[in-house]
């Protein structure tokens, strides 16, 4: 049977999905309707439940799984269902969320065995005890939640899984440029993101929490870092903390992309265009998996809305 990316356009099926978001919104005549994002383990599609009653508002929302009955068609060039019938599943159906749930392409074991051995190659004795403390702190969360809610590593297991692909093009880039710090570098990697485990409520219907919304995960890891220090008796004004601080303050680069501060050390401005790369390249595999070559991708909202050609050879 086919999963939901793998249908054609105008091809009509009917399959257990789950409803990854459920947003509530209202139309122009008024009515209510709600935005869902279907999602199983071959990636997202999103569709319109229109008219939509109070008792289906209740019904039919985030994290549950639905049997789903329609049409994947296409609106200004980017993949919807039209939804003919929709019904909750039933106990004894497939109804657990975690069935239908996009995972990293390797298993927690198998990415914090390689997190384990890379962690050595942070030889500065801050560094290294902020970094592993504040790993020990959230290890749970941080080997299952995504990296984003909808956009790069929206996937359970996501945001290690992110984190270990930095440190992977962070170990070349330093093979290439030996002035860099690796230990600084491979620190503020671990580091960067880790704050999503604050910003976003966990791998499943994932959204923005009160103090994700409020104050966002940059601010969340500085706070996580002075917290380390505290317990751990270091003095949070050193350098070493101070740099530390930096690269994750600094690593989306630009002010208006929500750093309070633009890189000023090369290990920051590494940090910055590694995590942009991965973004970007994971971001457009997810979209080339839905294309067949001589075909543009659906456009990329988190690539400046662009889409992309995939070549016959």
């Amino acid at each position: 049977m086919k999963k939901l990316c793998e249908l054609e356009v105008n091809e009509t099926f009917d399959m257990f999905v789950l409803l990854r978001t459920a947003e509530v919104r209202v139309a122009k005549n008024g009515k209510k309707f709600i935005a869902f994002t279907f999602q199983d383990k071959s990636g997202t599609i999103d569709g319109k439940f229109w008219d939509a009653s109070p008792d289906e508002i209740d019904r039919f929302q985030a994290g549950k799984v639905v049997y789903l009955t329609g049409k994947r068609e296409l609106y200004q060039n980017m993949p919807q269902i039209k939804i003919t019938h929709l019904r909750l599943a039933t106990n004894t159906e497939p109804y657990q969320p975690e069935l239908y749930m996009v995972r990293a392409p390797l298993s927690t074991e198998e990415m914090e065995a390689e997190f384990n051995q890379r962690l050595f190659d942070i030889t500065n004795s801050t560094w290294q005890r902020i970094v592993r403390y504040i790993l020990r702190e959230h290890r749970e969360a941080f080997f299952q939640f995504p990296a984003a809610k909808r956009h790069h590593h929206a996937y359970a297991g996501g945001l290690a899984f992110h984190t270990l692909s930095m440190m992977r093009l962070g170990e070349s880039i330093c093979k290439e440029y030996p002035e860099l710090n690796k230990g600084l570098l491979y620190a503020g990697i671990v580091l960067h993101d880790l704050g999503k485990v604050f910003e976003l409520t966990g791998p499943v219907s994932t959204e923005y929490t009160l103090a994700g919304n409020l104050l966002g995960h940059i601010v969340m890891v500085d706070e996580e870092i002075t917290k380390a220090c505290q317990q751990l008796g270091l003095d949070d004004r050193l350098e070493d903390v101070l740099v530390l601080k930096h690269m994750v303050l600094a690593h989306h680069g630009l002010l208006e992309y929500g750093s309070p501060v633009r890189p000023k050390i090369m290990e920051a401005e590494v940090l910055h265009h590694i995590d942009h790369l991965d973004a970007s390249m994971q971001m457009m595999q997810q979209a080339f998996k839905q294309v067949k070559p001589g075909e543009y991708t659906e456009r990329i909202f988190g690539l400046d809305n662009r889409n992309f050609y995939l070549p016959n050879s």
